[in-house]
């Protein structure tokens, strides 16, 4: 299992070792003790199945119910995005984007103080995620995934979105709790 870093701190893509042979493959999708440095408890694991463009976030939750999160492709694939709201960050109101998918089999580990969200690019497209807090709906926050002052580029405009998503605040009217 490599821990590989992206530009903003504290962000980390996870690749494992597959090992592959005629009846198919094996590979370890989370180990604790591979994973000691990231210093996270997951407590909740999570699934959702998703049509192919469908764009689910910005979301978060707000302290103290913020969470880490661990999260991968199982079938199909996904644009994974994380936002980092750390005020005290260089990198703050930054966006990191990745392609996840059960092909690569690459994780996003991503700390408490980051928005995240995720755009289906396959149809059936299934999404796990591990959380080191239990969900807290009061606690969630939505922030506006084509907010212009975060200038994401999800590669299309026509995306299925939930009502939540869709009554999102923007980045400019958003003060972090972080």
């Amino acid at each position: 299992m490599k821990i590989k870093k992206t530009f903003i701190k504290d962000l980390f893509i996870i690749e494992p070792t597959v090992f592959k042979d005629d009846r198919g493959y094996f590979f370890e999708s989370y180990n604790k003790e591979k994973l000691t440095d990231l210093n996270v408890n997951f407590v909740q694991d999570n699934e959702s199945l998703s049509q192919k463009n469908v764009l689910r976030g910005l979301h978060f939750q707000k302290p103290p119910y913020a969470q880490d999160k661990l999260v991968r492709v199982t079938k199909g694939a996904v644009l994974d995005v994380a936002i980092d709201l750390r005020k005290s960050s260089a990198t703050y109101g930054k966006h990191f984007a990745i392609k996840l998918s059960a092909k690569n089999k690459k994780q996003l580990f991503i700390p408490k103080g980051f928005a995240h969200g995720f755009l289906t690019l396959k149809k059936n497209t299934i999404f796990n995620y591990k959380c080191s807090n239990l969900y807290h709906a009061e606690s969630e926050v939505t922030i506006n995934c084509f907010d212009k002052d975060l200038n994401i580029d999800w590669k299309i405009k026509n995306v299925i979105l939930s009502n939540k998503d869709k009554n999102a605040i923007n980045f400019s009217n958003f003060e972090s709790p972080f």
